[in-house]
This record gives structure tokens, C-alpha cells and sequence, in this order.
């Protein structure tokens, strides 16, 4: 079960596990049950608050401020002792999508992606319905945008398992994994 630190104590870094896939591939929901069954919060995923916040209109210059978002949910979460500290997407999510939308990545994101501790990623698949949301832009993309993420996974050696099937199943498989990756 999750342990959270009483005030004064100290432990070594949480285990880190973050969410990641494609538009529409059921990352919330996942991160939301997992949260609720270990008893911790989850670091939601900013570019969703952010984007509501320029009404949808991101340019490349858009990017490090959805990146340093995204990393003040996670240190929030970090100061609350929580374990493990579950994130829905991350800085490499910020990678992807800064490569996909823009063609390139600010130096900022990627010194910042090389500091991040130790992090085991999940990385939902895309096995699940489509649904529009007025964010989510691009169905016809899905698999290409699931093979980036594959990529920027594998060419930075990130350990990660590929969660599929419906959310019971995700789930099930999820905790399973966490569960073994515990050092809290």
C-alpha cells in the first residue's frame, strides 16, 4: 500500500510511475483508479488546463511553459511524500508532442527530461475508443503518434509496460506492475 511521509521525515526518491500514450487512449481514467486504490493524488496532466487557458491556440513557444506545468504538479506531489508518485504524462510527453505539433524541442525540455529521477512509464495503448473532446485532434494519427512515443521510449532506454485492454484489465495490470516496483 502507498505510504505517505509524516512531516520531518525523509525517504529516498518515490517510485516515480507515469502514464503516457496517444490522444484518447484512457490515461486519466487509468491514473484516477490507480490513485484511488493506492490513496494518493496524481499529478494531472497540465497541457489540458494550459490549453483551456489559450483558448487552443499553442505555438512552439507554448512548450516550456506546459513543460515547467507539468513538473510543478509533480514537485507538489513530491513535497506531500506521496508513494508512488503516479503522474498522468510527463516531460517526455512534452518531447512528443513539442516534435510532432512544431518539428523540434526546446533544449530546456531535454536538459530537464535527462534530470528526472527514476521512472517506470505505462504506456497505454491504443486498444480503446476514440472520443472527441474538443482537445483531442487527430483519430486517423493514433498509431502513428503511439510509435512515437514507443520511440522516445526506447531510444532513451525508459523502462515501460504497454497496458491494454479495458480499464479492469489496465488496472489489474497496473497495480501488479507498481506493486512490484515499490521500494517505499
Amino acid at each position: 500500500m502507498a505510504q505517505i511521509l509524516q512531516s520531518g521525515q525523509s525517504a529516498a526518491m518515490p517510485t516515480r510511475i507515469v502514464i503516457l500514450g496517444s490522444e484518447c487512449t484512457g490515461k486519466t481514467t487509468l491514473a484516477a483508479k490507480i490513485a484511488e486504490h493506492f490513496k494518493v493524488d496524481f499529478a494531472p496532466e497540465y497541457l489540458r488546463e494550459y490549453f483551456e487557458m489559450k483558448n487552443g491556440h499553442l505555438t512552439i513557444n507554448d512548450a516550456i511553459p506546459i513543460a515547467k506545468g507539468q513538473l510543478e504538479k509533480e514537485r507538489k506531489l513530491e513535497l506531500k511524500g506521496y508513494c508512488p508518485l503516479l503522474c498522468d504524462t510527463d516531460i517526455i510527453t512534452s518531447i512528443v508532442y513539442s516534435k510532432y505539433y512544431f518539428g523540434k524541442c526546446p533544449d530546456w525540455i531535454e536538459t530537464e527530461a535527462m534530470k528526472r529521477g527514476s521512472t517506470h512509464y505505462l504506456l497505454c495503448d491504443i486498444d480503446v475508443p476514440w472520443t472527441a473532446d474538443g482537445q483531442r485532434d487527430r483519430p486517423e494519427e493514433r498509431e502513428y503518434m503511439q510509435n512515437l512515443f514507443l520511440n522516445e521510449l526506447h531510444e532513451r532506454n525508459l523502462p515501460f509496460d504497454i497496458i491494454s485492454g479495458d480499464i479492469e484489465s489496465r488496472f489489474n495490470k497496473s497495480v501488479t506492475i507498481i506493486n512490484n516496483l515499490l521500494h517505499c
